[in-house]
């Protein structure tokens, strides 16, 4: 993995080097611990989303995602019908997938399912491995996980949708339970995850 030093000299993977908003995202966002039900299900739903699309393309939606899902509040978005998939496939502020919307729909009642064992918080994150990954320079960029294969299939066993084992890896990266910052980079070993270890 290439690793850029900007101008303000700090070091960052290309990704995360040129657009002033994907650094912005890095430098704050990118990898830091989510452990609440709405911030959790929110990044499910916008992984699920940037399926086949960049990352940059759903992070420059985001207010208009979270207006348009009412703030991914699982409650309120279990409850959309029909007269709600139609005016999310007439919003130009977001992307207009009925499938994707259809499946955060779905995705929002089972997260409301899973309240009544673990939680989708403790649900997910029983999926962190044993060990981060250390990502070097010139080594390739690392896409799935035997964590992120099994936390897909358990999803699916409790009727989650569109979260394919790349899909969550990305929110494992996401949400810090792998350190996914190249070695080099001013963000390694910055979300407190993984603390003293590489």
């Amino acid at each position: 993995m290439t690793i850029v030093v900007g101008d303000d000299g700090l070091a960052r993977p290309v990704w995360a080097s040129s657009d002033p908003m994907l650094r912005e995202y890095y430098d704050i966002e990118w990898g830091m611990p989510v452990r609440d039900e709405r911030g959790l299900f929110e990044r499910l739903s916008l992984e699920a989303f940037q399926s086949g699309l960049s990352w940059s393309t759903i992070l420059r939606k985001r207010p208009a995602f979270r207006i348009a899902f009412a703030e991914f509040e699982p409650d309120a978005v279990a409850a959309f019908t029909e007269k709600d998939v139609e005016r999310l496939l007439g919003d130009a502020g977001i992307v207009r997938n009925r499938a994707k919307i259809l499946a955060t729909i779905a995705n929002a009642a089972a997260t409301i399912q899973l309240r009544e064992d673990v939680g989708l918080v403790d649900f997910i994150w029983s999926f962190q491995p044993s060990a981060t990954p250390v990502p070097g320079p010139g080594e390739p960029v690392i896409t799935q996980s035997a964590e992120s294969l099994a936390l897909s299939k358990a999803l699916r066993k409790r009727g989650f949708v569109f979260v394919g084992p790349t899909t969550m890896y990305a929110l494992m990266e996401a949400i810090g339970m792998v350190d996914a910052h190249p070695v080099g980079s001013h963000r390694r070993g910055s979300s407190g995850v993984w603390t003293g270890r590489v």
